[in-house]
């Protein structure tokens, strides 16, 4: 992992959390009492739900242990709570426009949030994303410069937000 803090919605934190809780509480205690169950029927080389109750189960155990690393590094920021308006910091909704392009999906709105809470579909992107760390402080009205996988775009800000 590197150094960069992991910068969470306090929504983004609470999925989580809610996570770690449901797969640490639920799935895995019922899983165990599978394998348990499982394990007294006999020869274990041909039992399914063995075998695959113990797949699963580490499955279950690297993602607690991927949730637990990631809450830990976590530094919870509520965009509310936001000082400087005018710029586009973590959590902004920010319109953004091709000054190039005149078509009418020209303009979209994007929202940056922690890297573990991303939705592309539903715009919003990872603090870290290329296009995220081209807007970073950037008021109305400034044209930033992006690198993307398709190539050189540039975009406007045309309006910023916070909830």
């Amino acid at each position: 992992m590197d150094d960069r803090p992991n910068y969470m919605t306090p929504a983004g934190y609470a999925a989580l959390s809610a996570e770690y809780q449901q797969l640490l509480g639920e799935e895995r205690p019922k899983l165990v009492d599978v394998i348990s169950w499982a394990a007294g029927n006999g020869d274990r080389s041909e039992n399914g739900d063995y075998i695959y109750g113990r797949k699963r189960l580490r499955e279950i155990d690297r993602r607690l242990g991927f949730l637990a690393r990631r809450m830990k590094a976590a530094k919870v920021i509520d965009p509310a709570a936001q000082p400087d308006r005018g710029r586009v910091w973590f959590g902004a909704t920010v319109t953004i426009a091709d000054p190039e392009d005149f078509s009418d999906t020209a303009e979209r709105t994007l929202t940056l949030v922690g890297d573990d809470e991303t939705d592309a579909a539903a715009g919003r992107i990872g603090w870290n994303a290329p296009i995220a760390r081209a807007l970073r402080g950037a008021a109305i009205g400034d044209v930033r410069r992006v690198t993307l996988p398709a190539g050189e775009r540039q975009y406007e800000v045309i309006a910023i937000s916070y909830p």
